[in-house]
């Protein structure tokens, strides 16, 4: 079994080193993975369900991802992908150091709530050294701090029928004719109750940068990286993923990437 997941991955970084090239071109070309019957976008979707039930099989749902020790942050954490939204409403809260910044938990839940990032700061904190790997193939030690996920969703009353979490980003990632497409992610109720996935407002004892995703940054540390989603502002509970962008759960698979990403 750890061969299948090996070589699944091996095919996950490969698909995506593909995946960047094309989006460096300015061109739609991720279009093709989507259309059905496409043998890459069978071979990652037949992956991904083997590393989906494999990882809920075999190891459980409460292993804990590897933490380091402090020794083994070598450097920053690198900053990749989107490094500053320019939306007015990003770059108002940013000018006032996100004083006004609210997360929501809405959807399938009892109660919407918002929750603002001093909120957050006083609820129990934890912190992870953890290591960050990316599908372009570069690893990253960092020590990140903040707030379980899984007491935040309870607070809401997660409703019996939610399956998962749609996290909503300001990152304005990508510009169209018709206007903005903002960066989108989700995971299923078990890696969000997961002990390790935490609402991240620190990184490397200090407050988590602009480039690293302030004000807040998910960490699913059980996940790659495109699963790390960045500038964090609403939790949404559903039942169905197909509603959101092209229906795949998150920007990146809509682009030709899997939704699991588990590691």
């Amino acid at each position: 079994m750890s061969n299948i997941i090996l070589n699944r991955r091996k095919l996950l970084i490969g698909s995506a080193a593909l995946g960047s090239s094309l989006a460096l071109s300015g061109c739609n070309q991720f279009d093709f993975l989507g259309q059905r019957g496409n043998p890459v976008r069978q071979a990652l979707e037949q992956a991904n369900v083997l590393t989906y039930r494999a990882q809920r099989a075999l190891i459980g749902d409460s292993v804990l991802a590897r933490e380091y020790s402090a020794s083994e942050i070598r450097q920053g954490m690198k900053p990749n992908g989107s490094t500053e939204p320019m939306t007015p409403e990003y770059m108002f809260l940013k000018a006032q150091n996100f004083a006004p910044y609210k997360l929501t938990i809405k959807g399938m839940v009892e109660r919407e709530v918002s929750f603002s990032l001093d909120e957050l700061r006083n609820m129990p904190a934890r912190s992870q050294i953890t290591r960050h790997d990316c599908v372009e193939g570069w690893s990253c030690i960092a020590k990140w701090t903040g707030t379980a996920l899984g007491p935040v969703l309870d607070m809401a009353g997660v409703k019996p029928g939610a399956r998962f979490c749609v996290y909503h980003c300001f990152d304005n990632i990508q510009k169209t004719l018709s206007g903005d497409i903002f960066y989108y992610e989700s995971s299923d109720l078990v890696d969000a109750y997961h002990p390790q996935t935490i609402l991240s407002y620190g990184l490397n004892d200090q407050v988590l940068p602009v480039s690293n995703g302030a004000p807040v940054r998910l960490r699913i540390e059980r996940a790659l990286g495109y699963k790390q989603p960045k500038y964090l502002h609403t939790i949404e509970l559903v039942d169905d993923l197909t509603p959101f962008g092209r229906g795949k759960g998150g920007y990146w698979e809509d682009n030709g990437y899997d939704w699991y990403g588990g590691i």
